[in-house]
């Protein structure tokens, strides 16, 4: 049993005339009377009824007509579901995202879902480490993040900026004139800070790990809008990515005096893997948008 058979099948019981059902398939009669002829004969049952002035279907004709008809309905929807994927008209987007990359996000969002309403966003807020896991377990169809010094071997990246770590603070802060600022700077202010194994805490130890002192951390938090907010009603110092306060009128970010504070915010994916045409074009859209430009040839 084929599956263009039963169109051929269905399309001749809506007309019960060989001939026409013929032409709106665009095909020979004779071609639609053999294709009929074959099925019944895998069947073992006639299908329709022919004599010289009508045609009518069988008992057998009127049992396959339900199923015939569910199983043409279903092709054209899954033809259609195909369509409408390719002109990102339907499905679902599953995205990863760093605390860091909340503001540079948000643009892309609004202009996505305003060019594609038909696609479903789901946007994970998770740290490096977990959001790895989910890729890997293919929860997520790629997630944004700064590059890791740890490597993935089943994951790729794609540059989108390159971005610095530095000392976030109020706008009116006593250090908030200075170019850059060193670790004795820093050293006698109370911190708020991003929780142990989110990126940004990560990198700054990372720099510092020579250094016998430590940073006065009064507070730890790992939701990014209470802690700009604590930053901007407080004396309190952060060390955060510059991409985190992007918008943010009220902070300002100093860079640190080292070499290593460099930072490349990516794209992170499965190697050879399937990539939704949604995600392509969100990824390519993100590549397009004034936040990343912002931040592209920052040095």
């Amino acid at each position: 049993m084929e599956i263009r058979q039963l169109i051929y099948f269905v399309e001749t019981t809506q007309t019960l005339n060989f001939s026409e059902a013929a032409k709106k398939l665009c095909i020979s009669q004779s071609t639609l009377s053999q294709q009929i002829k074959q099925l019944e004969l895998e069947l073992e049952e006639e299908l329709f009824f022919r004599t010289s002035h009508e045609v009518t279907l069988t008992e057998a004709g009127l049992e396959l007509l339900p199923f015939a008809r569910q199983i043409v309905s279903d092709i054209n929807n899954c033809q259609q579901r195909f369509l409408d994927l390719k002109k990102i008209a339907t499905g679902c987007l599953n995205i990863g995202v760093t605390y860091s990359f909340g503001q540079i996000l948000i643009e892309t969002i609004c202009n996505f879902t305003n060019r594609y309403p038909g696609i479903k966003l789901n946007i994970h807020y998770k740290t490096m480490s977990e959001l790895t896991e989910m890729l890997c377990r293919r929860e997520l169809d790629f997630f944004l993040a700064f590059r890791s010094a740890e490597c993935n071997k089943e994951i790729e990246h794609q540059i989108l900026f390159n971005n610095k770590l530095s000392v976030i603070m109020r706008s009116g802060h006593p250090l908030a004139q200075k170019k850059t600022l060193s670790f004795s700077d820093i050293e006698p202010y109370n911190f708020v800070m991003p929780s142990k194994g989110l990126q940004a805490r990560n990198t700054f130890y990372e720099i510092f790990k020579h250094e016998d002192r430590c940073l006065k951390v009064a507070i730890e938090i790992n939701e990014v809008n209470m802690l700009l907010k604590l930053l901007e009603n407080s004396n309190y110092l952060s060390i955060l990515s510059e991409a985190t306060i992007l918008n943010c009128t009220g902070l300002t970010a100093v860079k640190i005096n080292s070499p290593l504070t460099e930072m490349q915010g990516c794209v992170h994916y499965l190697k050879n893997d399937y990539h939704k045409h949604s995600a392509v074009e969100f990824i390519k859209m993100l590549h397009e948008s004034k936040a990343v430009h912002k931040y592209l040839y920052m040095r």
